[in-house]
């Protein structure tokens, strides 16, 4: 599978989002300072309100610039069978007889992309599932409590 793909797939989504923010952002941080914004009593809050969706998306905006700095660390390289999960692998997980396959990232969790008709989730190494594998090696196996159940996930393959 091409990690480059995976890779570009997820520098466009985190590009397409920082477009939107820097849209949003500069319509609440005009909003803010347009002069009708101007309190008409004390308990009038528009502008500080506005003030504040500013900021949040001025902050929105830094997260998603770091985001595509990890991404850009990645380091892409194959991995052999005798290698640990780490950053950067592709791994295929074994649950209740169910494969999967994981792309394991500093960011981006929850991603779901479709690389040359196969679905690979992308999974933080922040999350459970992918603090649990790192480190890991084929055939090896992990343990995650769910309210409802004890999951054993077995790694498969890491490519």
């Amino acid at each position: 599978m091409d990690k480059i793909k995976i890779i570009n797939k997820l520098v466009d989504n985190v590009n397409m989002e920082i477009k939107k923010v820097e849209k949003t952002f500069a319509t609440t941080r005009a909003l803010a300072a347009h002069e009708e914004m101007k309190a008409e009593s004390k308990w009038d809050m528009r502008k500080q309100e506005a003030s504040y969706l500013a900021e949040a998306h001025q902050k929105r905006l830094e997260e998603l610039k770091l985001e595509l700095k990890l991404l850009g660390e990645i380091h892409v390289r194959d991995f052999s069978s005798d290698d640990e999960v780490e950053i950067g692998a592709i791994v295929l997980i074994e649950l209740n007889g169910q494969q999967r396959h994981y792309f394991i990232s500093s960011t981006a969790g929850g991603t779901l992309l479709d690389i040359d008709g196969t679905a690979i989730l992308v999974i933080s190494v922040f999350s459970p599932i992918g603090s649990e594998v790192l480190g890991l090696k084929v055939c090896e196996s992990f343990e995650l409590e769910t309210p409802k159940e004890t999951r054993v996930y077995t790694v498969r393959k890491i490519i």
